[in-house]
């Protein structure tokens, strides 16, 4: 009959299964900052804050969003005022687009910072990491907050109608997706910056003592 492993075995197979499940917790949690990164791109870009409901001529019908006023035409392409491309945002949407601008910035910075892990401690970077990604989040909810203020807008009222008024979507406009995805966006950044500092305290636990003492010894001598 084989004798029981030691306790210094148990506690090395433990602490092995322990930094496996933080690796591949870390890794969801980097894939997911990727992937919201982009959809930032797409929430900033896109010209479907607002929108309006399937109507008849002659009322106009199109979407609205920070930077350009699409309405549909006769032809197959929407006929589009403004764009990205001028780096000039709709005169009533300014504070909202700079908002949104601070929060894209943020959240591709914390992306970009996944690159120290080679030059720093992890429990350093995951900090660093979630600092940036509430920042992004806290941007994006000031945004989402200040864009109803902006409703009685021209932009808004050529389109929706002189119904339209500030925090209520009247006449023939209604919210569209890319502001629930940027209201949705500010959970998300909740979540990940939870889960990064989460990671960031478990860092410590993931090696013994004496290993971590070894380790600085180690770093002085180099």
């Amino acid at each position: 009959m084989s004798a029981s492993p030691a306790l210094s075995d148990l506690s090395c197979l433990y602490q092995t299964e322990f930094v496996r499940s933080a690796r591949a917790v870390g890794v969801l949690w980097a894939v997911c900052s990727l992937c919201f990164a982009i959809i930032q791109v797409v929430i900033l870009v896109q010209p479907s804050w607002i929108g309006t409901a399937d109507i008849r001529p002659p009322q106009p019908s199109g979407t609205l969003g920070l930077f350009e006023v699409c309405l549909e035409s006769d032809w197959p392409v929407p006929d589009c005022r403004g764009g990205l491309s001028s780096l000039s945002p709709l005169p009533s949407f300014q504070s909202v687009a700079v908002l949104v601008g601070v929060s894209l910035w943020a959240v591709w910075t914390s992306v970009l910072c996944l690159c120290l892990f080679r030059f720093c401690s992890a429990a350093t970077v995951y900090k660093i990491c979630a600092w940036l990604q509430l920042t992004a989040g806290f941007c994006l909810a000031l945004a989402c907050l200040l864009f109803p203020d902006s409703w009685e807008s021209p932009e808004m009222r050529a389109l929706c109608g002189d119904s339209v008024r500030t925090n209520t979507v009247r006449g023939n406009c209604s919210v569209h997706w890319a502001y629930i995805l940027a209201i949705l966006g500010v959970l998300d950044y909740t979540i990940l910056a939870t889960l990064a500092f989460v990671l960031a305290n478990r860092q410590d636990a993931l090696l013994p003592p004496d290993s971590q003492d070894g380790d600085k010894l180690g770093l002085k001598r180099r």
